[in-house]
């Protein structure tokens, strides 16, 4: 009788056991219920109509601007160390607090074909390795452009006296 009972308690258990699994099925159907439902509910709002706004075109009653007004220039106060003389806008291609670090710099670009001089910033004693010099900004500007395929850093100094 045990045996038999414990039998049954067995069979009870294994079918409440296998009858409360979920199936893959039962996911796919509650998938495709859900995915026909957004179909659905794509074809019913797709059917507005978007009109079209028009703004009218408006030419611009500010001047244009150059690259030459949107080129920053910084302004310092310089010394000549080493070269001959400098113009109004400098292309400086390298800073350094070493001077020697600066003649380095310079002997690499006079020898790139540059007239490269060292100029030192009294106020914060900064070595300025300038690649050359010119009286218009337009021309620094061109210069600065093609050591800048070189020298990324490159920028722009005005000589304030």
């Amino acid at each position: 009788m045990k045996k038999t009972l414990f039998i049954g308690i067995a069979l009870t258990g294994a079918l409440v056991l296998t009858g409360c699994k979920t199936k893959e099925s039962d996911y796919k159907k509650a998938y495709e219920k859900a995915k026909a439902e957004e179909m659905a509910q794509q074809t019913t709002t797709d059917v507005t109509q978007v009109t079209p706004v028009i703004t009218p075109v408006t030419t611009p009653t500010t001047p244009t601007t150059t690259e030459e007004e949107n080129v920053s220039v910084r302004s310092e106060r310089l010394d000549v160390l080493n070269g001959g003389s400098l113009k109004a806008y400098n292309v400086v291609c390298g800073s350094f607090s070493k001077p020697e670090n600066a003649s380095n710099l310079q002997n690499t670009l006079v020898n790139a074909g540059y007239s490269a001089q060292i100029a030192k910033n009294p106020e914060t004693n900064m070595y300025r390795v300038i690649a050359s010099s010119f009286d218009d900004k337009s021309a620094a500007i061109r210069s600065r452009n093609d050591l800048r395929s070189k020298y990324p850093d490159a920028w722009i100094l005005y000589r304030s006296y």
